[in-house]
């Protein structure tokens, strides 16, 4: 730029053989931007002094330089400098890339976006861990399922609580002559069982079913129903105390409706499948609106995320 400023002072000279103009004074020219109001009068003036200097120079020389200024109209004209080494605000400052300030930009936005996302998983998981905490606190005080049973499974084998520890249970209490719900119910139970099968990394899950209606569900009966369903599946009996002990434990309601003239009759209990957790006790129960994945990714999470209620106990 201070070199184009040098050739600019040369040009006003020659024709006069005026003494070229220092690199200050086309500076201190071309800097201030403004309007040259200078009459054509007053150019003719400054170019006779000028020329007077000089034995070579004319007034023709003078004319035409003035001509070249003023574009021959004797108005004014504006010279804006082109080397004030100034920059429009639009083009950033002087050795910046678009590419630099827009990885830059990027990178800013990641590393917010990951800070915001890491704090939202962090309370995320804070908080379901003071979900876990009070669901515990709340099953120890509750004591659903504490204490024993004894009843016989349909093969004729005395069976209690103690024999299932250390295994994940689904639990469901009804009857064989239940005409829809218990088929239902148990049907979903066993597709649970079998979506988990699917999975090798997860522990086996043991179906049960406990009858309601002893009277009626004997070790044959029960044999000849839990065949129907999943291969592992145990169907559980016994004395009415036994059944009642069993039932009182998961606080299942049930209640033996009037008798037709067939001697038939509906029992009327509680629909829920119970899932027991390996030391023995419940960790949660499903009634009829949850589905078989529902069931079964709600076994998964509690799998994932057990604590033994009581570690001490045997």
């Amino acid at each position: 730029m201070l070199r184009s400023c040098r050739r600019l002072g040369f040009l006003l000279a020659s024709g006069t053989h005026l003494k070229p103009a220092s690199d200050g004074q086309v500076r201190r020219v071309l800097t201030q931007g403004g309007c040259i109001s200078a009459q054509r009068g007053r150019l003719r003036a400054f170019l006779s002094q000028s020329s007077s200097s000089s034995s070579r120079s004319g007034p023709d020389a003078s004319s035409s330089i003035g001509v070249r200024l003023f574009g021959g109209t004797g108005g004014p004209i504006c010279l804006t400098s082109p080397c004030t080494g100034r920059r429009a605000f639009s083009q950033g400052p002087a050795g910046s890339s678009p590419g630099i300030r827009l990885r830059t930009r990027l990178g800013v936005t990641l590393l917010i976006g990951a800070g915001i996302l890491g704090a939202w998983w962090y309370v995320r998981s804070e908080k379901q861990l003071k979900h876990r905490l009070q669901r515990l606190e709340q099953l120890r005080q509750a004591a659903v399922g504490q204490g024993d049973f004894h009843l016989l499974d349909h093969t004729g084998r005395r069976r209690s609580k103690r024999d299932f520890r250390g295994r994940w249970v689904l639990l469901y209490f009804g009857f064989t002559h239940c005409p829809d719900i218990c088929p239902e119910e148990l049907e979903k139970l066993c597709g649970v069982v079998r979506e988990l099968e699917r999975d090798p990394a997860l522990p086996p899950v043991q179906p049960l079913f406990v009858s309601v209606d002893p009277e009626r569900d004997d070790v044959p009966a029960m044999a000849r129903y839990v065949r129907d369903f999943h291969p592992r599946l145990l169907g559980l009996t016994g004395s009415p105390e036994e059944v009642r002990e069993a039932g009182r434990a998961y606080r299942v309601y049930c209640s033996a409706g009037p008798k037709d003239e067939d001697g038939d009759y509906i029992v009327d209990h509680t629909v829920l499948i119970y899932l027991l957790s390996p030391d023995g006790l419940f960790l949660d129960y499903y009634n009829r609106t949850k589905d078989e994945t529902q069931i079964a990714d709600s076994v998964r999470k509690h799998m994932k995320a057990h604590r033994a209620l009581f570690p001490d106990s045997p």
